[in-house]
């Protein structure tokens, strides 16, 4: 009856995992394919659709009404057009997950592991043994719905630092080139859609902050006010403090050229402080594993052969 109940847990998480596989494969884009596609045509790349935008449209109303019992409060239709209204639509907004329904798909999410991940594990549970209606059965469908609660603030947290890391990285080599545009005689909002498109093989991320910059500047805002967006955008101290840098230097007419390469070498000073600080911490990193895992195997495979003679010989000695 166990090897029974093992079977059947087996088979639906085998099939819960082929379906996500597969619906993965349709809806999430191939980074190779769209490098190639942004290599031919890099309009394209820039304005290709989400895959949140090919979701039907019961899908989105469906989980815009799990996302409910989620959220502190349902998402409005002014709170889904515009992200930066709530502080979590503004994590959503620096997380890079920007579409108009994300705010239902991000609470609908959490509805939907809530709910499923305790049905999932349960033939899981009940094939170790775990009797129905236990306080064991009972707690482990409690953790596993509260890591499906859990799960999608996790995945928003390492979204988050994923994408400030590159677009950290990604950032003085971007001033070079906009400043290069600014000595060559551009205007800095030319220069900002100039490098907007220059920059997206290398690092699409940045490439996308750019490019909605240009796109305000385009629209009408005034230039302090669409980078104070991009810098609200970002998330990142270090580019607010090159947002600032650049409105005063637009401000009181100092020579943007100078100040943009005092910046990038600012920047490129701080990233390799950061590297050098994440050096220093692998040695002490590294203690815990060299002590609960290699140590001990060391010890058993240097002093295993040592007691296993000792045992016999003092065994033999009575």
């Amino acid at each position: 009856m166990n090897l029974w109940m093992l079977m059947v847990g087996a088979l639906v998480f085998a099939g819960f995992s082929a379906g996500s596989w597969a619906l993965m494969l349709r809806l999430w884009p191939d980074a190779g394919l769209q490098r190639l596609e942004g290599a031919a045509n890099p309009l394209r790349a820039t304005h290709a659709p989400r895959w949140t935008e090919r979701l039907p449209h019961w899908v989105l109303q469906a989980l815009g009404w799990l996302s409910q019992w989620s959220l502190s409060a349902a998402p409005t239709a002014e709170l889904v057009a515009g992200l930066a209204a709530s502080p979590l639509g503004l994590k959503l907004v620096r997380a890079g997950w920007r579409s108009r329904h994300a705010l239902w798909l991000f609470g609908g999410a959490k509805t939907l592991l809530l709910i499923l991940l305790p049905i999932l594990a349960a033939p899981l549970f009940w094939s170790m043994g775990l009797h129905t209606g236990s306080l064991g059965w009972w707690t482990a469908l409690l953790s596993a719905a509260s890591a499906g609660y859990l799960l999608p603030e996790l995945a928003l947290r390492w979204q988050l630092g994923r994408r400030q890391q590159a677009l950290f990285r990604a950032f003085p080599d971007a001033l070079d080139l906009l400043r290069v545009c600014v000595q060559a005689g551009m205007g800095l909002d030319a220069a900002i859609a100039r490098v907007g498109r220059e920059i997206h093989l290398s690092s699409p991320t940045l490439s996308e902050e750019w490019h909605l910059t240009g796109l305000e500047l385009r629209a009408g805002a005034s230039r302090s006010q669409a980078l104070r967006h991009m810098a609200d955008r970002v998330g990142l101290p270090d580019i607010e403090a090159m947002v600032t840098m650049l409105i005063q230097a637009d401000r009181f007419g100092t020579r943007m050229a100078d100040a943009l390469q005092v910046h990038a070498d600012a920047l490129r000073t701080q990233r390799k402080l950061r590297a050098e600080e994440a050096a220093a911490k692998l040695p002490v990193k590294l203690l815990i594993p060299l002590m609960f895992f290699i140590f001990p195997a060391l010890l058993t495979v240097m002093l295993g052969p040592v007691g296993i003679s000792l045992y016999h010989h003092f065994g033999a000695q009575g």
